[in-house]
């Protein structure tokens, strides 16, 4: 394995979890008022757009994963709408178990699906941008031993990290501390914004500690 590529991959999480910060820090010198917890909606938009913005230009500058087959402007095209659409029913499916989970169904509507995208981009546009619209490739990669390049088990640590940090988010919320962050769903969004940033980190040195032991197969 490449220490080269490992770099790579260190220098584009790096740069993911700097979007993050860039998305916690920079509106406060445009926006009147902005703070994670005052106006915690507008940041979860602006958090959701930079972290989007950032994996989309890293991904079409790095291009981890590129198909040596030509492609016409047509399939590009096609291809571009299925990954909105897909992004999309992301969203509508982690709002879905957000609320089995226990969010409110009716009320806040609006804070709930606005945290669903959050971990859709965490989660799901990483999937996109690396694997594309392929649903088979998304189960081969988060099946045990599918990963075939470090970017993979990178997409795997970063996502699991992202999902356990919402989870483990939502404890504090039914606590009588009453605290403001525990206001739905500020935690739970700051949870998976912390197991983003911390998986963006473990993932590279996970892979460079285990180098040695990692064997991928191309499929």
């Amino acid at each position: 394995m490449r220490e080269a590529e490992i770099r790579r991959l260190l220098a584009a999480n790096l740069l993911c979890a700097l979007s993050v910060v860039l998305a916690t820090v920079a509106p406060a010198f445009f926006l009147d008022g902005f703070s994670v917890l005052g106006t915690h909606l507008t940041w979860l938009c602006v958090c959701s757009v930079c972290v989007a913005t950032f994996n989309i230009i890293l991904h079409l500058v790095l291009k981890p994963n590129q198909s040596p087959k030509r492609r016409s402007f047509a399939h590009k095209i096609s291809r571009f709408l299925k990954c909105c659409i897909y992004f999309f029913m992301s969203c509508i499916l982690f709002h879905a178990i957000i609320v089995l989970y226990g969010a409110p169904l009716i009320e806040l509507v609006t804070e709930t699906f606005l945290f669903a995208v959050l971990l859709s981009t965490f989660t799901a546009l990483q999937c996109l941008c690396l694997l594309g619209p392929n649903l088979q490739a998304w189960i081969r990669v988060f099946s045990k031993n599918g990963a075939v390049s470090i970017w993979e088990s990178s997409l795997q640590i970063t996502s699991m990290c992202s999902i356990l940090g919402a989870w483990f988010g939502a404890f504090p919320i039914p606590l009588d501390w009453d605290r403001p962050w525990q206001v739905w769903p500020i935690s739970c969004s700051l949870g998976a914004t912390f197991g983003y940033m911390a998986g963006l980190i473990i993932a590279p040195l996970w892979i460079h500690w285990n180098r040695k032991q990692l064997t991928y197969k191309s499929r």
